[in-house]
């Protein structure tokens, strides 16, 4: 009913660009909007690209803005405080700071952003977003797990309303395991496997002495990089591995510890005995992902967008086909390490209160409408509910559930994040060239890193 609802919407087909110097007088916040019951309040939802489709990318017509702008259609006729127009955008990720900061700085942001709270977070900090506590219900609280209300929680209060989640594993070549002589470590094809800390230094090892050269010529047992900030969370991982909690419980970091010293020399001795890539200062996650692909690397990282994106790849013909699995980053305590991209709605500031309660209302709509919170499937619900609905369609459902209790918060939600993540990747390229020891990279981290979360806890609302 649902998908044949959506075939007559006739929904348009390309992203929605903002120019940033385009702005409508009604965008300008110089608008028709009215604050009185009974007026007509109009509502500005934007979003980066996430899913095509309302339900499906296989839909007619399926686009980025569908399933918002079914969600519009529907509020705009069920709600009866007001008369709502809800005007739906899409804007590319990489022009998304920069229009909210031109917007917020002319007093016009948008009322109502979907991201993953990972890149919005300082928008939080900032002021710049209200506060969701009073549109979430126990019956939300008990079907989402914990660890995510504790990703979208800031200070005291819920910023963003989780939706779904793309979780972050390692992923390995099932047929290079068997071929090194592996087969006991290889985990069921639904499965994330977890393997202890001695058992996956077994396994690098005997990649590296039994991978048959002349089937996998050049080939490396796991890829490591720090070339930028992109895929920092796994490097923030392995940092963990020894027990490490990184954050204190006033946001600082405590990386520089004996348990943080031990996860950085095991990075640099695992890296010295060639049992990963060589050149991992100069290595992107682009390139270690590609290297995957092309089965140079036996194990790499991943999270379900990837892993679907692989798949598909592979099953088209553009990359090699092979048997790729999932496995959980281990840990020296057996437990496995998992963190996720938690995506959700949230409410921005817009000092018009009519507004804010109107957009609260529609963000609690498309988050817990019974038929409205299935499109988590296509990325990885929150909801437990939905998993279990579509588990026997999405069997990895039931694994990445299985990961909640394990999940850690990698931003620690602290001010500054952004720019946290600018001062990791020199210190992993000085561990890899030598130029610093293990223990003078954690304890640079730490100091370079506290800086920034002191300089950002002072313009943050939260630490007020």
């Amino acid at each position: 009913m649902f998908k044949k609802r959506f075939l007559t919407m006739g929904l348009a087909a390309g992203l929605v660009l903002s120019a940033l110097a385009g702005c409508t007088e009604k965008e300008s916040g110089q608008s028709d909007v009215e604050s009185d019951s009974g007026k007509a309040v109009e509502l500005r939802v934007w979003l980066t690209p996430q899913w095509k489709g309302v339900l499906d990318g296989s839909e007619e017509g399926a686009d980025y803005d569908s399933f918002f702008k079914h969600a519009a259609e529907r509020f705009e006729k069920e709600y009866k405080d007001h008369k709502v127009n809800v005007n739906v955008e899409v804007v590319a990720g990489d022009q998304r700071d920069e229009l909210l900061n031109v917007n917020l700085n002319g007093g016009t942001p948008p009322d109502v952003f979907f991201e993953s709270v990972f890149a919005m977070g300082d928008y939080a900090h900032r002021g710049a977003l209200v506060p969701l506590n009073d549109i979430v219900d126990d019956a939300a609280k008990k079907d989402i797990s914990q660890n995510y209300w504790d990703n979208v929680t800031f200070g005291d209060d819920i910023y963003f309303y989780p939706f779904s989640h793309n979780p972050g594993t390692l992923a390995y070549n099932a047929e290079m395991f068997k071929a090194a002589g592996l087969e006991k470590y290889i985990g069921g094809e639904e499965e994330i496997k977890t393997w202890t800390l001695a058992e996956y230094e077994e396994i690098l090892n005997g990649l590296k002495e039994n991978l048959p050269k002349e089937t996998y010529s050049n080939a490396y047992p796991m890829g490591l990089f720090a070339l930028n900030n992109q895929g920092d969370t796994w490097n923030l991982a392995y940092l963990r591995m020894f027990g490490n909690q990184f954050f204190d419980n006033n946001g600082q970091l405590i990386v520089n510890d004996a348990n943080g010293v031990k996860a950085a020399n095991w990075m640099k001795g695992i890296y010295d005995a060639g049992l990963t890539n060589p050149g991992a200062e100069s290595v992107s996650s682009n390139d270690v992902n590609a290297m995957f692909q092309n089965q140079q690397l036996a194990i790499s990282f991943t999270n379900a967008i990837l892993y679907s994106n692989a798949m598909a790849d592979m099953e088209s013909g553009k990359a090699p086909k092979f048997d790729m699995r999932l496995a959980n980053i281990p840990s020296e305590s057996g437990d496995p390490l998992s963190f996720t991209y938690v995506t959700g709605a949230n409410v921005f500031d817009t000092k018009d209160e009519t507004r804010i309660k109107v957009s609260k209302d529609f963000v609690k709509f498309i988050s817990t409408d019974p038929e409205l919170v299935k499109a988590s499937k296509n990325g990885v619900p929150v909801r437990t509910s939905v998993a279990e609905e579509f588990s026997a369609e999405k069997p990895f459902f039931a694994a990445y559930s299985a990961n909640d209790p394990y999940v850690f918060n990698f931003t620690g939600n602290v001010p500054g994040y952004s720019q946290l993540r600018q001062v990791l990747y020199p210190e992993l390229q000085a561990l890899y060239t030598g130029a610093k020891t293990a223990e003078e990279v954690v304890e640079s981290y730490q100091t370079k890193g506290n800086k920034v979360i002191e300089e950002a806890k002072a313009n943050s609302v939260i630490y007020k």
